[in-house]
């Protein structure tokens, strides 16, 4: 049950990217400097790799979730959607800031992107204690 619940979980997670950034993809775009074609879209050659590793990393980080979880007794979706937003929020989020700031990138990238860390890591939690 424990691998179930961590593949939905992470399943959970990227999805809710796929939405996040489908509607933030103007600013984020802008944001993130990424250079643009002729026809308006991203240039280059469209590679699934990034696709293909966020969701791996989605499941790396719903399984340490849950064997935090475990680990601490969390429990009832209350407590694993507390838990998520804390992660997200107390643990990735300032980690993004980190790597944006040295990188020089603009700070509404750091909000964009740590904005789907926290509300991804609160829906993990959620799932994995519902599951």
């Amino acid at each position: 049950m424990g691998l179930i619940s961590v593949l939905v979980a992470a399943a959970a997670g990227w999805v809710l990217g796929a939405g996040y950034y489908m509607a933030l993809s103007k600013p984020w775009l802008r944001a993130s400097g990424i250079a643009m074609g002729p026809d308006g879209r991203p240039a280059g050659n469209g590679s699934p790799l990034p696709f293909v590793l966020s969701a791996i990393a989605m499941v790396v980080v719903a399984g340490m979730m849950r064997h935090i979880f475990a680990m601490s007794g969390i429990a009832g979706a209350g407590g694993g959607l507390v838990a998520g937003l804390g992660i997200g929020a107390f643990f990735i989020a300032p980690w993004i800031v980190i790597n944006n700031a040295y990188g020089m990138r603009s700070p509404m990238l750091s909000l964009i992107d740590s904005g789907y860390a926290i509300g991804a890591c609160g829906l993990m939690g959620l799932v994995l204690t519902l599951i």
